[in-house]
């Protein structure tokens, strides 16, 4: 006689069976990671206010979700002892195989933000699709889509980051625009280059239009054309265009010739091109390279024409004195070497600036190597300062109350020295470790605006005398505008600049805002103060006219310049406009007041 089994027998059996065992995935929290590594990646990061961890959240967020898909996977998910095994180790040898084999310029970064999400969130959508199938194909399936994902990230090559933080991305087998400028460039001299007469040089070289990094005092204001203050009857023709080496330098304007600094391959390279014709006239190559991944490659500086010498800073710290009619170098300093210091994350951005027979440079080294002058005839160190250790922001030369000084903006805040021997007259501390980037510019006798990154804000700070001694005090302190890296411009009692990736004007005296409008990203703006006018160019190389106007934001004229991201500072001499970015230059004419006159 057969017994029946036991009810406690009965649910053994019922516990062991293949029903049992192969129950569907737990997918909820898989779905839960996908949605935060989208909200993640996704996420804005140019907001109003713009908390720094913010920033390191929304970075490293996508790579925590993705350790806890692991952590579900193995423990949480459903899947068979042997299934959760092979995957968990399936799936770190992808990730171990797509940071050795993906595209040097993806670096850590890219490795965070794109193959990192793409990889996990496929994984977490193949894992839903097949939770129901049996073991061999659903895991197969989830593995060949996450190899997929993860893999996808190896096609391509990181050009660097918009201002937005998201990534310009580009098919890693297409050439890059540093090679397409290089190819050009060959082309172009075996076709034959530019020739200038002596007496052309030194006609141009005396008095340069535009000596240096934002004009002559470092406060990108254009005087003394007569342009037309709108383009609605005639726009800006186009005189030349041409492909460039990456670089974030702006130009020096000395009569028909053109100086500016670009990267080709291994060399950093000095170029001077002719101003109406873009042609080229000489080119300095020095063995350097510098790139990285946020801001891509090439020197970050603008060349200074002073003296009757062109002066280059390149960012792995290579100061050059150049002999402008030829190129040849007439002295060499490293700055690695005598501040005994690395390059700093983003390359040294120091423009140099020329004062008193001296050329001086912010390196950034320990004690008082931080800020060094070099007598511009044979390269001897003439005096050093005490400063921060990193700044990309230049040396700029100041009058408060009829004195002159050497404004040093730093990670530390402000130091002004005394030009002749570098003694610290002022120092206003703000802040520690924080990037700046922008110039302070000196209002009236007595003021001096400063600002800083977005988490910053800007500051006005007033300057007194007392016991022959200068002290500071703040007058304000605004996040109405926050310019990041974006130089802003002072026209009468208003500041107008970059509040994030948006156009603001503030009031000078109460740091308020007075109006924001313009989304034209991270972009760089020039004051025509012929015309009460605002050039400003956008980060994708649109061009803008603005009124100056503290009321309203009136755009009187616009067209596209220059195709890429353009960080590059424009600059305006005559009727001609010079704009760049780190792939191609250009030279426009722009409307004149008799042209628009005539067109009506």
């Amino acid at each position: 006689m057969e017994i029946p089994p036991s009810s406690e027998q009965q649910e053994s059996l019922s516990d062991s069976s293949p029903q049992k065992q192969l129950r569907p995935l737990r997918v909820w929290p898989a779905i839960i990671a996908i949605v935060l590594i989208l909200m993640l990646r996704f996420a804005p990061r140019d907001l109003e206010i713009m908390p720094l961890w913010w920033l390191y959240f929304s970075f490293m967020g996508p790579a925590v979700c993705g350790l806890g898909m692991l952590v579900w996977w193995g423990i949480f998910s459903r899947a068979t002892r042997l299934e959760a095994l092979v995957g968990l180790i399936a799936i770190l040898s992808i990730l171990v195989m797509s940071w050795f084999l993906a595209h040097e310029s993806m670096d850590m970064a890219g490795f965070m933000l794109v193959t990192i999400p793409i990889g996990f969130v496929l994984f977490g959508i193949s894992s839903l699709i097949a939770r129901s199938w049996t073991p061999p194909a659903r895991s197969g399936f989830i593995l060949l889509i996450t190899l997929v994902g993860f893999a996808s990230s190896l096609l391509v090559r990181n050009n660097g980051i918009w201002g937005d933080y998201n990534f310009e991305l580009a098919w890693r087998w297409t050439p890059t625009n540093e090679e397409l400028a290089i190819a050009e460039q060959q082309a172009r001299t075996s076709a034959g280059d530019a020739i200038v007469s002596e007496e052309s040089f030194n006609e141009w070289l005396a008095e340069p239009a535009w000596p240096g990094f934002r004009g002559p005092e470092r406060y990108s204001q254009q005087s003394g054309a007569e342009l037309a203050d709108r383009w609605d009857n005639v726009q800006p023709e186009l005189v030349w265009k041409r492909t460039i080496g990456p670089a974030w330098s702006s130009f020096v304007v000395a009569g028909n010739l053109l100086f500016t600094q670009e990267q080709r391959g291994e060399h950093e390279t000095t170029a001077c091109y002719t101003a109406n014709e873009g042609k080229l006239v000489w080119e300095t190559e020095i063995e350097s390279r510098f790139a990285e991944p946020m801001g891509g490659a090439g020197p970050r500086a603008t060349p200074t024409l002073a003296e009757g010498q062109l002066f280059a800073m390149g960012a792995s710290g290579s100061l050059l004195a150049l002999e402008p009619r030829t190129g040849d170098i007439l002295w060499e300093r490293e700055l690695k070497t005598l501040a005994d210091r690395g390059v700093p994350v983003w390359g040294f951005s120091s423009s140099p600036l020329v004062v008193e027979k001296n050329v001086i440079v912010h390196a950034g080294g320990v004690g008082e190597m931080g800020v060094l002058a070099f007598e511009i005839e044979k390269g001897e160190l003439a005096w050093s300062a005490v400063s921060g250790n990193h700044t990309y922001s230049s040396p700029q030369l100041c009058q408060l109350f009829g004195k002159d000084y050497v404004a040093i903006y730093d990670n530390q805040g402000l130091r002004l020295l005394d030009p002749s021997t570098g003694e610290v007259r002022l120092e206003d501390q703000w802040g520690d470790g924080e990037f700046r980037v922008t110039q302070p510019q000196v209002v009236g006798e007595d003021k001096i605006v400063l600002a800083g990154g977005m988490q910053d804000g800007t500051r006005l700070i007033q300057f007194h005398v007392e016991n022959e001694k200068l002290t500071a005090k703040e007058v304000w302190h605004s996040l109405d505008l926050k310019s990041d890296y974006n130089d802003f411009v002072v026209s009468g009692d208003y500041l107008y600049g970059f509040d994030g990736s948006i156009f603001t004007c503030v009031d000078l005296s109460t740091g308020k805002r007075k109006w924001k409008r313009g989304r034209y990203g991270k972009g760089q703006v020039l004051l025509l103060t012929e015309i009460n006018r605002l050039l400003v160019i956008s980060e994708k190389g649109e061009v803008v006219l603005l009124e100056v106007n503290p009321e309203k934001h009136v755009e009187t004229g616009t067209f596209e310049a220059i195709e890429g991201k353009t960080w590059n500072h424009p600059v305006v001499v005559g009727d001609r406009l010079y704009v760049r970015n780190a792939q191609e230059a250009a030279c426009y004419r722009l409307p004149t007041a008799s042209s628009e006159l005539a067109a009506k």
